[in-house]
């Protein structure tokens, strides 16, 4: 994963400040997460019913069936290009198809939070498509490039392919390179990895303990207590 995360923020490198990479890059990261997830969770429907469209067709009618529901233009086979997808007409009868990457990533955020409120002010942290001084803030061509970077077969993000702490463990990496660039110590901005371990095992929590993070960022420490908490 550190691989794809490099890869992708040398894709946008010179389109945002080192410390700003990951505001644009964890964001992304997020949402092909839930949509290798989706996958994965239409995949085990599809062993259930026979076929990934009748699988499709009951995850529409019921998304109970799914921790997070993802419409069909927010899925990344939409957003790389891999699938195409038919964008309807606003209630004016005006089309509403993004014109670039930028505003497909925008709308796509705002439709997974719209059917996920829960997962507001996560994955919608910025505005992929914004301007400043009549340009875009990151060159759509750029964050292509991050799109097809996250979207090589290598790097799938479903339930069996990475660790539960693995976006804290991207923002800690992201901060560390930022931080090795900058001259600075990494653990100024984040707490290492094993500092986490160790306050988890000190902290000892037992199954049904409410725990808190005042200091809370990519929520790795929560992550890493549930780790280390018995299951009962």
């Amino acid at each position: 994963m550190e691989q794809m995360l490099w890869d992708a923020a040398c894709s946008i490198r010179g389109e945002k400040d080192a410390a700003k990479f990951k505001d644009y890059l964890l964001p992304l990261l997020f949402l092909k997460r839930l949509s290798d997830v989706f996958d994965d969770k239409i995949t085990r429907l599809a062993e259930e019913y026979g076929d990934c469209a009748t699988a499709l067709e009951i995850a529409e009618s019921d998304h109970s069936l799914l921790r997070f529901y993802l419409p069909p233009q927010t899925r990344w086979a939409v957003i790389s290009g891999r699938k195409s997808f038919n964008w309807p007409l606003d209630e004016d009868d005006r089309p509403t198809a993004p014109r670039d990457i930028g505003e497909h990533l925008t709308k796509a955020v705002r439709a997974v939070i719209k059917q996920n409120p829960t997962l507001s002010d996560v994955i919608d942290i910025v505005d992929f498509a914004v301007e400043r001084n009549s340009e875009r803030d990151i060159n759509p061509a750029k964050l292509r490039g991050v799109v097809e970077t996250f979207s090589d077969p290598r790097y799938r993000l479903g339930l069996a392919h990475v660790h539960p702490d693995f976006l804290g463990r991207a923002y800690a990496y992201l901060l560390r390179k930022f931080a090795e660039g900058s001259g600075q110590s990494a653990g100024e901005f984040f707490t290492p990895t094993k500092v986490g371990f160790l306050m988890a095992h000190i902290l000892r929590p037992k199954s049904g303990d409410a725990c808190h993070d005042y200091a809370c960022g990519s929520g790795g420490l929560l992550i890493k207590l549930q780790i280390v908490c018995p299951r009962t």
